[in-house]
């Protein structure tokens, strides 16, 4: 079932212009990073982030949204895109939403290059929509290293603790999707009340979203994900369910803690990934992602009673509930 974000804001015409607004954005003198910086624009996706943005900017009243709105979501996808062609290079993925990454295309270079490009036009398009907007980009894209930052210390880390795991996402991932929000709010000139109201439920989205996504690495298929299953954990990026299944007595846990000690061989990373899956990591972490659910519906009984408020009221629950592991 899709995304109620999805379903209005495609009801409501607001996709099309998203992603017209997004391929303008990309436009350089230079076609060639045009082309690079518009790779992942082409591969599709299902475009949350922005989706979330103009669904905030309608939680008063129901209909279209300005072109500020827009230009609001654009920025936030932007950001994301930027993100994603730096955790390539960083992660050195071959590929990316069931297309080759622009770096195995056209090398780490050009896509270091492509990702500041996308940052840099997120900022401009920011600038001008306002000073409190473009302090909003550049104070995300901050927490958004900071949080990248927090996982990159703990790798290889089988005692990472659940407050570091939570750090983390909220900033790499969270901080983006309460931005969008924020971003949303923002722009349509809502008051500070109903901004952090959306902004802390777009947080909360974005932590379910995290939690879900780190546990569907460890339980789907390599072919349902596009990519080998357990490849954080291999990479030495030990999330929620693994932590979990660590905190766990007996020989399985056990050997999980020695495998995960060093750099595993692909054999080993296949015994681990089966000890998690069979361990009660992956259903503590999505009982651990409910305490979010229920944090933004607290929150979104503050808002009015519009169609885009029940959508974000509704988003987070239906995001866990929805998911293949339902």
């Amino acid at each position: 079932m899709p995304s109620p974000l999805l379903t209005l804001a495609t009801s409501a015409g607001h996709r099309s212009r998203i992603e017209e607004a997004l391929r303008e954005s990309v436009n350089s003198n230079i076609p060639h990073l045009t082309d690079v910086a518009s790779h992942l624009i082409g591969a599709g996706g299902k475009r949350l982030r922005p989706m979330l943005a103009v669904c905030a900017a309608q939680i008063t009243q129901d209909g279209p949204v300005s072109r500020e709105a827009i230009l609001g979501a654009v920025t936030c996808e932007l950001v994301h895109m930027g993100s994603l062609y730096h955790d390539d290079v960083m992660d050195e993925a071959l590929t990316r939403r069931g297309v080759a990454t622009a770096n195995s295309l056209w090398g780490n270079s050009q896509a270091v290059v492509a990702g500041d490009f996308l940052l840099a036009r997120a900022s401009e398009i920011a600038a001008s929509l306002g000073s409190t907007v473009a302090g909003l980009c550049a104070r995300t894209i901050g927490e958004m290293c900071e949080g990248q930052t927090q996982e990159l210390a703990t790798m290889y880390d089988p005692g990472r603790s659940i407050e570091s795991y939570e750090t983390s996402i909220r900033g790499k991932t969270a901080a983006l999707f309460a931005t969008c929000a924020n971003m949303g709010a923002t722009v349509t000139g809502y008051d500070k009340p109903l901004r952090e109201a959306v902004s802390r439920i777009g947080e909360a989205y974005g932590m379910v979203f995290q939690i879900v996504d780190d546990v569907l690495d460890v339980v789907s298929t390599d072919k349902e994900l596009g990519k080998p299953a357990g490849h954080d954990m291999q990479a030495g990026v030990y999330t929620l369910p693994v932590l979990l299944t660590l905190a766990e007595t007996g020989p399985g846990p056990d050997k999980l803690r020695d495998l995960l000690s060093r750099r595993m061989t692909d054999q080993e990373a296949k015994e681990a990934l089966e000890i998690v899956r069979g361990g009660r990591g992956v259903s503590g972490a999505l009982a651990h992602a409910y305490k979010f659910v229920r944090l933004a519906e607290e929150q979104a009984e503050s808002l009015p009673e519009t169609r885009a408020s029940e959508a974000l009221k509704r988003a987070p629950r239906m995001l866990l509930e929805s998911s293949s592991l339902g």
